[in-house]
C-alpha cells in the first residue's frame, strides 16, 4: 500500500512539472518559427512566450509550477554560460589586445557609473542602483553576432574591435557577478571584501585553469579512439557540472564554474566538436531560461515604470555609443571605427538577465528591476541593426561636420598610438619576473593548503605519518620551488641590463625576493607539519637538498611545463586563427571566406581568377580540410569548401564578398517538382523517324532518355543517332507533369 501511494505522490508532484515544461517548450517552439519568419532575434521571441505562459498574461494557459521552472532557468544559465566558456578561451583574452581591452572597460567603468547615477536620481536604493548600473555595462554577444552576420560586415576592420571588446567584456561580468554577491551578503561596499574576492577569484582562476589544461586534454587525447559522440557529451557534462559544484562549495556562483570548464575545453582539440554536441542541450535549457526571464514580465510593472523604462533605454543606447566610441578612440583607432564599434555595442542582453536574476536570488534587488531590464534589452534588440547600419553614415557626416582641427588631432593621435608598439627592456623582465612569481606561488600555495586540509588529517595521529607526508608534498611542489627561485626568465634582456650598473641592484633584489619567497614556503610547509624546533631543522636539510638537485628539479620542471604547453597550443597546431588579424598603421586586415559549393570559380587557377587585379585583395593562406597551404603561388587552384584568408581594406573585403556571389551559380528559374522514371511506348508521330538528338526529348522533358526496348532488344544509355521507331519503349527520367503532357494517353 506504500509502494502504491508513494507512485501515486510521485505522480502528482511529476504532472504538474511534465505539464508546465510541456507548455513552455511549446510556446517557445512557436515563437521561433514566427521571429525566424520576421527575421528577428529568437531571444526576444523566448522573452514573449514566457509573458504569454506567465501568470501576468489571462487568456493563455498558464505554469503552474513556478518553483520547478526556476529550477530549470538555473541549469539554463549553466549551460549558456558553459557554452559561452567553449566560444571563450582565455588565449583568446590574452590575443585581444589593448585596442579592445581599452574599448571594453572604458565602456563598463562609464555604464556603471551613468547606471547607478541614474539609479540614484530616480530614487532607488543603493542596491538597486549598484545592479542597475552593472547590467547595463555588458554587450549582447549573440544580438551582435546575429546583427553582423545578417548586415554581412563581419569581414570589416571594425568588427574584430568588437569582437574583442565581447570577449573582455564577458570575463569581466564574470568577475561581477563575484563581486556583487560580495557586496550583496555583505550589504555594504567595503574596500576589504572586494580585494578579498578578487584575490579569491584570481587565485582559484589560475589554478583552475592550469590544473584543468594540464588533465582534462591529455584525458581527452588518450581517450579519444574510445569516444563516441554519446560518451564524449556526457563526459562534457559531467566535467561541466563537477566544475560548478567545486565552485559552489568554494563560494562562487554555480556560473562562474559552468563558464571555467567551458573555458578550458575550449583549449582541447575537440573543441568544436564539444561545442556541436552541447547546442542541443544549451538551447533547450537556454530556451527555459529566456522563457522563464519573460513570466517576471508584469505589464502593470512596466506601465507603472514606463517613465524609468524609457529614460533607461535612452542611457543604454546614447550611454554605450558614446563610451564605447570614447574607449575605442583613446585606444587608437580612426574616428570611422570607433564610431562604429560604439553604436555597434549600444543594447544589452543575455549577461544583464543574468546579474539581474542575482539580484533577485540574493533578494538585494525590487522586484521591479528585473522586468526593467528586460524590457530596455528588447527594446535596444530592435534598434542595434538600424544603429550598425548608421554607424557609418553617421561617422561620415562627423567627419564633414566636425572642426578640420579635431578630425587631424584625432588622426595624428591614432597613427601615434598604433605606432607604439615597443616596449621597454626593464619592462620585459619585470613582467616575466612577476608572472612567475605569481604563477609558481599560487601553484605551491595550493598545494600546501590542499596537503594541510586532506593529509595532515589523515597522519596527525602515526608515528611517521607527519614526516611522509610533508616528505610527498616537497617533492611535489619541488620542482615548482626550482622554477620559482632559480629558473632563469628573460635571459637576454637580463643580460642586457646587467651590463649596466643601475640596473644590477634590482636585478639582484628580485633573484632575492624569488629565493626568499621559496624558502619561506618550505619553511611554512614544514611548520604545518611539525613543532617550530622541528621545523627550522627540517627547513635546514630541505634547503640543503634543493640546492643539491637542480639538474633534475631543472628536468622535472621542464616536463611539466612542456606537457603543459603542448596541451594548450595543441589545438593552434590544427586550426589557425587568423581572422582578426590587422596590419597596422594600415587599414589592411586579414579576413576569412569559404568557397562554396555552387561556386564556378572551384577548379580554376588563382592567375586565371585575378583576385588582385579585379578586387586588389592578396591571399594569405589556403585552408583545405586539414591541409594549410600558406602564401599559394598562382598555379594553385580552389576547390570547394576552401577557406581563404584574403588581406586588404575594409572596402576591398566587401568588394572580394560581392565578387565570390557574383561568381555562384544561379538556379534555374523552372523548378522541378518531381522527379520519376517512366516507361512509355512510343505511338506518338511527332518523335517517329527522328534520331534521339533530333527529338529534344532532354531538353522537352528536363530529363534524360536512359533506354530503349524494340522487339526485345534493349540499348542502355541510346546515341543521340539511334533513329526512334513505332511501339519503341522508351524509358525516360525526367519531369513526371512534362511528360504526361508530351505523351499523353
Amino acid at each position: 500500500m506504500s509502494t502504491v501511494s508513494a507512485v501515486a505522490e510521485a505522480s502528482h508532484h511529476l504532472k504538474p512539472l511534465i505539464s508546465d515544461l510541456g507548455l513552455i517548450l511549446m510556446t517557445a517552439g512557436i515563437a521561433v518559427l514566427i521571429f525566424k519568419k520576421l527575421k528577428q532575434p529568437l531571444v526576444l521571441g523566448y522573452l514573449i512566450a514566457g509573458f504569454l505562459a506567465g501568470n501576468h498574461f489571462d487568456f493563455f494557459p498558464s505554469i503552474k509550477d513556478i518553483k520547478s521552472v526556476e529550477i530549470w532557468a538555473e541549469i539554463g544559465i549553466i549551460f549558456l554560460l558553459f557554452s559561452l566558456g567553449l566560444e571563450f578561451s582565455f588565449k583568446k583574452l590574452m590575443k585581444v589586445g589593448g585596442t579592445s581591452s581599452i574599448t571594453a572597460l572604458t565602456q563598463i567603468i562609464a555604464m556603471v557609473c551613468i547606471g547607478f547615477l541614474v539609479g540614484q536620481w530616480m530614487g532607488w536604493s543603493t542596491m538597486n542602483s549598484i545592479f542597475l548600473g552593472a547590467t547595463l555595462s555588458i554587450s549582447s554577444t549573440t544580438i551582435i553576432l546575429k546583427t553582423f552576420d545578417e548586415l554581412g560586415v563581419k569581414s570589416q576592420k571594425f568588427a574584430g574591435n568588437v569582437f574583442g571588446a565581447l570577449i573582455v567584456e564577458d570575463i569581466v561580468a564574470i568577475v561581477m557577478l563575484v563581486l556583487l554577491s560580495t557586496v550583496a551578503v555583505s550589504d555594504q561596499i567595503s574596500g576589504t571584501s572586494l580585494l578579498q574576492s578578487i584575490f579569491k577569484l584570481v587565485f582559484f582562476l589560475i589554478i583552475w585553469f592550469l590544473g584543468g589544461i594540464f588533465i582534462i586534454p591529455t584525458i581527452l587525447k588518450k581517450a579519444k579512439h574510445l569516444l563516441t559522440d554519446e560518451m564524449l557529451l556526457i563526459i562534457s557534462l559531467a566535467l561541466c557540472l563537477m566544475m560548478v559544484g567545486l565552485a559552489a562549495n568554494v563560494g562562487f556562483s554555480p556560473a562562474l564554474g559552468a563558464f571555467i570548464m567551458g573555458s578550458i575545453i575550449a583549449e582541447t582539440t575537440q573543441a568544436e566538436h564539444i561545442e556541436h554536441l552541447v547546442k542541443p542541450v544549451k538551447d533547450l535549457f537556454g530556451a527555459v531560461f529566456f522563457v522563464s526571464v519573460g513570466m517576471l514580465i508584469d505589464p502593470d510593472t512596466l506601465i507603472t515604470y514606463a517613465v524609468p523604462v524609457s529614460i533607461i533605454t535612452l542611457v543604454t543606447i546614447f550611454g554605450k555609443a558614446l563610451s564605447s566610441t570614447f574607449g575605442a578612440l583613446l585606444s587608437g583607432q580612426p574616428l570611422r571605427q570607433s564610431v562604429q564599434t560604439g553604436m555597434s555595442l549600444a543594447q544589452i542582453g543575455e549577461f544583464s538577465f543574468i546579474i539581474a536574476s542575482l539580484g533577485i536570488s540574493l533578494k538585494v534587488t525590487s522586484d521591479f528591476l528585473y522586468p526593467i531590464v528586460v524590457a530596455v534589452s528588447a527594446v535596444t534588440t530592435f534598434t542595434t541593426p538600424f544603429l550598425v547600419k548608421m554607424a557609418d553614415p553617421f561617422a561620415g557626416y562627423l567627419e564633414k561636420k566636425l572642426p578640420r582641427k579635431w578630425i587631424r588631432r584625432i588622426d595624428r593621435y591614432s597613427a601615434n598610438a598604433q605606432a607604439i608598439r615597443s616596449v621597454s627592456t626593464w619592462q620585459v623582465v619585470i613582467r616575466a619576473h612577476l608572472l612567475q612569481i605569481v604563477l609558481h606561488t599560487i601553484i605551491i600555495t595550493s598545494v600546501i593548503l590542499l596537503s594541510s586540509k586532506y593529509v595532515l588529517p589523515l597522519v596527525e595521529n602515526s608515528k611517521f605519518g607527519n614526516a611522509i607526508a610533508a616528505l610527498i608534498t616537497i617533492v611535489i611542489i619541488s620542482p615548482f620551488l626550482w622554477a620559482l627561485s632559480l629558473r632563469r626568465v628573460a635571459v637576454k634582456e637580463v643580460d642586457q641590463l646587467f651590463e649596466e650598473r643601475k640596473y644590477r641592484g634590482p636585478i639582484l633584489m628580485l633573484f632575492f625576493i624569488r629565493m626568499g619567497l621559496a624558502v619561506f614556503y618550505i619553511g611554512f610547509l614544514l611548520n604545518i607539519f611539525f613543532s617550530p624546533l622541528i621545523a627550522i631543522f627540517a627547513l635546514v636539510m630541505a634547503i640543503v637538498i634543493y640546492l643539491l638537485f637542480p639538474k633534475q628539479l631543472h628536468e622535472q620542471y621542464h616536463k611539466i611545463e612542456n606537457h603543459f604547453l603542448t596541451n594548450l597550443n595543441d589545438r593552434e597546431q590544427k586550426k589557425i586563427d587568423r581572422r582578426y588579424a590587422n596590419l597596422n598603421p594600415w587599414d589592411g586586415h586579414m579576413t576569412t571566406f569559404e568557397i562554396s559549393k555552387e561556386s564556378n570559380l572551384a577548379g580554376k587557377t588563382l592567375r586565371e581568377i585575378k583576385m588582385r587585379e579585379l578586387v586588389g585583395v592578396n591571399i594569405a593562406y589556403i585552408k583545405r580540410g586539414e591541409i594549410i597551404i600558406q602564401i599559394p603561388n598562382k598555379n594553385e587552384r580552389l576547390f570547394p569548401g576552401d577557406e581563404i584568408c584574403v588581406i586588404g581594406t575594409d572596402a576591398q573585403t566587401k568588394e572580394f564578398s560581392k565578387f565570390l556571389t557574383q561568381h555562384e551559380v544561379e538556379v534555374a528559374n523552372t523548378i522541378t517538382d518531381e522527379i520519376i522514371l517512366r516507361q512509355i511506348e512510343l505511338t506518338n508521330e511527332e518523335f517517329i523517324g527522328l534520331s534521339v538528338g533530333q527529338s529534344k526529348l532532354r531538353e522537352r522533358t528536363h530529363g534524360l532518355l536512359v533506354g530503349v526496348e524494340r522487339k526485345g532488344q534493349r540499348m542502355l544509355n541510346p546515341e543521340s543517332n539511334i533513329v526512334l521507331e513505332k511501339n519503341d519503349l522508351l524509358w525516360l527520367v525526367g519531369d513526371k507533369k512534362l511528360m504526361a503532357e508530351i505523351f499523353k494517353e
